[in-house]
């Protein structure tokens, strides 16, 4: 299967200069926040395939202009050709606003899912749009990760998780890491990623 990732920074290539057949075998495309409305809602309308979003920090607009045609996860264990894909935007809390949460908040967030989890016998896709701690975060407030996804990993064991709000060109991290049976991926930009 192969996921069309993005997050953080719409693609002026793709969005002026979109090209189907680059992207004529994607079965599913997954945003990690912090993308206008409008971008996931052309991708979809350019893509014959669904797209499921969580919250970025910075998106607050889509109370009043969601994207049209996608599918919000976030907070949320959905099934997609027998995937399992749990969805856990925000980042942490650093200023008053929507999608921010304490380390606190995000782990009430995640034991509310238990139940689901243990029904359909774990995850095999976490979207996020903050990183885990210390697997991709930063130092400052703003971007350090939380431990909680990491002790979802630890738990679970999902194929992948993917995260935005690191921005690649930040110039610290790798956008693919491994940790233990997860493969991390940074999703800032796009990327294919093939599962």
């Amino acid at each position: 299967m192969k996921l069309f990732i993005v997050s953080d920074e719409e693609s002026a290539y793709i969005w002026d200069h979109f090209d189907p057949e680059r992207f004529k075998d994607i079965d599913l495309i997954i945003s990690c926040g912090d993308l206008k409305a409008a971008y996931l809602s052309f991708l979809v309308s350019m893509l014959p395939v669904p797209l499921f979003y969580v919250h970025g920090n910075h998106d607050a607009t889509y109370k009043t202009h969601p994207p049209e045609g996608c599918e919000c996860i976030d907070g949320r264990l959905v099934r997609y050709r027998g995937l399992r894909i749990l969805g856990l935007g925000g980042s942490h809390r650093y200023s008053p606003g929507d999608h921010q949460y304490t380390e606190r908040q995000m782990r009430w967030r995640i034991a509310k899912l238990r139940p689901g989890l243990w029904r359909g016998k774990g995850v095999d896709i976490v979207v996020a749009h903050a990183p885990a701690y210390q697997l991709g975060d930063g130092e400052d407030p703003c971007h350090r990760g939380f431990q909680c996804f990491v002790d979802l990993m630890d738990r679970h064991r999902p194929r992948l998780f993917l995260h935005g709000h690191q921005h690649l060109n930040y110039g610290r991290h790798p956008r693919v890491r491994q940790y233990r049976d997860t493969r991390i991926v940074n999703a800032f930009g796009h990327s294919i990623v093939t599962l």
